[in-house]
């Protein structure tokens, strides 16, 4: 529809026409056409009243289309976050099969199919463990007590249900659109790891049911208040007013798992002959041995990077490739590292200390490997591979006996990267600390935070501590009961002829037939 200056334009015109083309007089032409004008006016008006609500109506539309837009960006937010910590999740839960092949070329082949199954029985009894009672301890409300958490017990609570019985799973918000089963499955996976670090530990003279047993509790009690304290916001988390960092888990699983072991080993006492026949304890099969290395490690790409616990970012993914490259970076290095070490000592290359320093630079840089850039990693490390070699001898010279060296790996270097963490944190200088906040620092109303970094190194000393009087001081007890119980250790019959002859079906893991069964051996016997 034309303005309504175009209209008069045009109507002015036209009666100028007029009056030339017919002779009327200019006046009466303008009345007629002021009247034509009038009725035009009125039909805009009208026009534009017909309009308003619609426009009205277009707004409320607008508002809606945004709100259905933005919960749509939350749901896919969600779906990525789910694909994302399942896939990590089940990299992490494909680390058992890692510990199950270490442990088991480590061992002697008398009792491999006892190691094999100590490794299912852990993940099998720490699932009951963790679904019973760790998640709910670790996870659950703390209602201010600071320590432990008081709901969820065997699963109750992970979602709503109104009253015709239809399931809410999850309820999206602006702080995410994550269900409580994908939480609950991804710290499975690190919960039955942590408690897999002590059955190395104890490998070939603890009982199979006790073993058992001891994984349970580990599951549902002594590693799940460390998480409570820890990633569950307990007192560690705001400690000194900056709070602990541990991005994956140096020492909230592997200096907790590595610490059991250390005492579960001390009080077992060494496998019968351990330091006076040491030859009889090498390794029986150092493929598994390698086989299993690289599938930790492969694993640990789900360990480090998934513990971003979101990814539908352009950030998050930054982040994640962070951790990724921190985390090859002192794998590689606590390798090398190791391995020089004890070629230096024993002038013979040794792939079972290459093994070991690989996993040691590994958990080494669990800790901070989402707070330090990778020139900190390398040295994170390096270092790891030195404190590796120094435990592992330390244990050798007080004959204690760990057969796969997973309280050195773990517990030792466990500790050693939550150190890590506070003392390369990327932050400028010691005076600004990033810890949790990844690239940026950690903030308050004026910016920057300044002087927490020696409160924050502070927090990782306490850390430290506290894991290792809380685990340690639990796993010491119940080993202690179980060995004046009798219930804890095997025979010296069963060890020198080895767990399998006693207690397996079949009696060995390998069905390898002897040399006089060969088909040249058998021809020979024909002719």
């Amino acid at each position: 529809m034309a303005p309504v200056t175009t209209i008069v334009a045009a109507g002015i015109a036209g009666m100028v026409g007029l009056a030339s083309a017919n002779g009327q007089s200019l006046e009466q032409n303008l009345l007629q056409q002021l009247e034509e004008l009038k009725v035009e006016v009125v039909a805009q008006r009208a026009v534009i009243q017909q309009l308003q609500p619609r426009m009205l109506q277009s707004d409320t539309s607008i508002d809606e289309k945004i709100t259905k837009l933005q919960e749509a960006d939350l749901g896919l937010g969600g779906a990525l976050d789910s694909a994302w910590l399942v896939l990590c999740g089940a990299l992490v839960m494909f680390m058992h099969a890692g510990f199950a092949m270490l442990e088991t070329g480590c061992c002697r082949a008398k009792n491999a199919s006892n190691v094999l199954m100590k490794n299912l029985v852990n993940v099998c009894a720490g699932t009951l463990g963790w679904w019973s009672l760790g998640w709910a301890f670790a996870y659950g409300a703390q209602n201010g007590n600071g320590f432990i958490g008081t709901d969820g017990f065997f699963g109750s609570g992970f979602y709503t249900r109104d009253a015709s019985g239809v399931i809410t799973p999850v309820e999206c918000t602006a702080d995410g659109c994550q269900s409580t089963m994908l939480s609950w499955f991804f710290q499975w996976a690190f919960c039955t790891a942590g408690a897999t670090i002590v059955s190395g530990a104890v490998a070939e003279r603890v009982k199979s049911p006790t073993y058992a047993a001891f994984a349970f509790c580990m599951t549902s009690f002594i590693y799940p208040v460390v998480v409570a304290w820890t990633w569950g916001g307990g007192w560690l988390s705001e400690i000194f007013g900056v709070g602990y960092m541990d991005f994956a888990g140096s020492g909230v699983v592997h200096l907790c798992g590595g610490v059991a072991g250390l005492c579960g080993t001390t009080i077992l006492g060494p496998r019968k002959g351990r330091f006076t026949n040491p030859e009889e304890f090498e390794c029986h099969n150092l493929p598994l041995v390698v086989l299993g290395t690289f599938a930790l490690w492969f694993g640990w790409y789900g360990f480090n990077p998934g513990s971003t616990l979101t990814m539908k970012s352009g950030n998050d993914g930054a982040l994640a490739a962070q951790v990724a490259m921190n985390t090859t970076l002192a794998a590689a290095t606590g390798g090398i590292t190791v391995f020089l070490l004890r070629y230096i000592i024993t002038k013979k290359y040794d792939v079972g200390a290459l093994c070991n320093g690989i996993l040691a630079g590994l958990v080494s840089i669990t800790a901070g490997c989402g707070n330090m850039e990778s020139g900190s990693a390398f040295a994170t490390g390096l270092i790891g591979g030195f404190v590796y070699q120094a435990a592992s001898m330390l244990l050798q010279k007080l004959h204690i006996d760990d057969p796969v060296d997973a309280s050195p790996v773990h517990g030792f270097c466990g500790a050693w990267g939550v150190i890590a963490a506070g003392l390369f944190d990327w932050g400028r200088g010691i005076d600004h600390f990033h810890g949790w906040s990844g690239f940026g620092c950690m903030e308050n109303d004026d910016g920057c935070r300044t002087g927490i970094g020696g409160p924050a190194i502070g927090a990782q000393f306490i850390m430290v501590l506290m894991i290792i009087l809380w685990s340690g001081s639990l796993a010491s007890i119940s080993f202690f009961i179980l060995k004046v119980t009798g219930l804890l250790r095997y025979g010296e019959d069963v060890e020198e002829t080895g767990i399998d002859s006693h207690h397996h079906s079949p009696p060995k893991a390998y069905a390898l037939g002897p040399a006089s069964h060969s088909p040249s051996k058998s021809m020979e016997a024909t002719v």
